[in-house]
């Protein structure tokens, strides 16, 4: 029987590719979600209902992003006492992390459904969406604390060596969201609220069925044990995976900057149009921030163990291949801008239009996204949140904002469409600064003694 993958192993291109597949697949079917509730919303339920959806997502999102935040940190801290051979004050600590997900996720369950109305509002719903808003949100909202679960589960089953297993968890939840967009929305024609349900149950079945693998007695390195909240630990990794809550926040601003540029240049139709850029977006991003995820063990495991040689292995491996994927991915996006176009919008032909150029225009952003994405994880799993967090907020809330409020004063709405693409270019080269400012410190640019190739 062939041995699996452990994070201690050297990690050739073949065996890192193997290693990461399925956390990029589970990111993959992670983002369905959004992307198939926008799908039949949109072509079931008209555009201002899909335009709704688009306004109060970033708020969902929002509180997604917490559970990414514990995960990643929680899981550079978890890997780092695993590399340095302390097995029981991992379970110890992967246990307090699972414990305080549930416990956040079910104040922010109270507080989403009692004050989704004035957030609606103030993320800009008009009279006519406002109903929609609502609805989809308190649904969705009600299931915050299976969300987080899922998002924190997604790094710790890397961690725990069982990526495949977090792979059929993931894949389990997007056909089960599938099935019951199209059970409840196409068949039963409950329209926006039938989508929220169908989100809601597939995060239940992503986030408990990996919470009931780790109560029972399992193979991996990681189990569910009786623990305590201890503040420091807790504090540790929220402050060192701060940057996935920061790039979540700074998304949702983002966005209504967005927004509130496209209702002034074009209307309900440019929010709409945003809305398909967003939704495809979701799935071409889901691949670097898989590949992120399923390094990041990997990384705090060679940082806890002092192995620079596989540091700079992992680094030199990982710029090159987000390189070239971005290629690929931004060929990619603009072959297929007028199919997904038409998948979404094509029942409206000017919406259509708008949404090809549109996306076009969106997708050399692509080229830049992966390394920046790949950067902040790098140094989360270093344990170095202030600089992952501050790539992230460069990245999203500072040079997205200021390039989609200035771009439409000289390139007019084509500006909007153009923004992102400027702002990754900005934050590529503040990742290379950080990077090359870094390296004595932690040593992964280092020649390796080892020559390993």
């Amino acid at each position: 029987m062939k041995r699996p993958i452990q994070l201690s192993d050297h990690f050739t291109y073949r065996k890192l590719l193997q290693f990461v597949f399925p956390s990029i697949v589970m990111m993959i079917f992670t983002s369905i979600y959004g992307v198939v509730d926008g799908l039949f919303v949109s072509n079931y339920a008209g555009k201002t209902a899909f335009a709704a959806i688009n306004l109060v997502m970033p708020f969902i999102m929002v509180l997604g992003g917490i559970g990414f935040m514990i995960g990643t940190g929680g899981t550079a801290l978890v890997s780092k006492i695993l590399g340095e051979g302390d097995q029981e004050k991992a379970r110890r600590y992967f246990s307090m992390m699972i414990l305080f997900t549930v416990l956040v996720g079910l104040i922010l369950t109270v507080l989403g459904v009692v004050f989704m109305e004035p957030v609606a509002l103030f993320l800009g719903a008009t009279p006519e969406m406002l109903t929609d808003c609502v609805l989809y949100g308190r649904i969705v909202n009600a299931f915050t604390a299976a969300f987080m679960l899922q998002n924190v589960f997604q790094s710790f089953l890397i961690a725990a060596e069982k990526p495949k297993l977090g792979l059929a968890a993931t894949v389990a939840a997007g056909v089960t969201n599938m099935v019951l967009d199209a059970l409840f929305v196409a068949v039963f024609h409950w329209d926006i609220a039938g989508a929220a349900i169908a989100t809601g149950l597939s995060q239940c079945v992503g986030g408990l069925f990996p919470l009931l693998y780790f109560l029972r007695p399992n193979t991996s390195k990681l189990r569910l044990v009786r623990t305590k909240l201890e503040l420091q630990p807790i504090l540790n990794a929220c402050g060192n995976g701060s940057s996935e809550l920061m790039s979540n926040i700074s998304s949702s601003i983002v966005s209504m900057v967005y927004n509130f540029q496209l209702l002034k240049y074009l209307g309900e139709d440019g929010v709409s149009a945003y809305g398909v850029l967003m939704y495809v977006q979701f799935v071409f991003v889901a691949i670097y921030i898989g590949y992120s995820i399923g390094c990041a063990p990997v990384v705090g495991f060679h940082y806890g163990a002092q192995n620079h040689a596989e540091l700079k292995n992992m680094l030199k491996k990982s710029v090159l291949l987000m390189c070239a994927s971005g290629a690929v991915l931004t060929l990619l996006a603009r072959l297929l801008a007028a199919p997904l176009a038409k998948l979404f919008v094509g029942y409206d032909e000017g919406l259509y239009t708008l949404t090809c150029h549109a996306f076009r225009l969106f997708s050399f952003a692509f080229l830049f996204a992966g390394f920046n994405i790949f950067a902040s994880s790098f140094f989360t799993a270093l344990e170095n949140g202030l600089i992952s967090a501050a790539i992230s907020f460069l990245r999203t809330l500072v040079f997205q904002t200021a390039s989609v409020l200035i771009l439409p004063l000289i390139f007019d709405v084509d500006g909007i469409w153009y923004a992102i693409t400027v702002a990754e270019v900005f934050a590529t080269l503040i990742s290379v600064i950080f990077l090359f400012a870094k390296r004595k410190k932690y040593h992964y640019m280092e020649c390796s003694p080892h020559g390993k190739k």
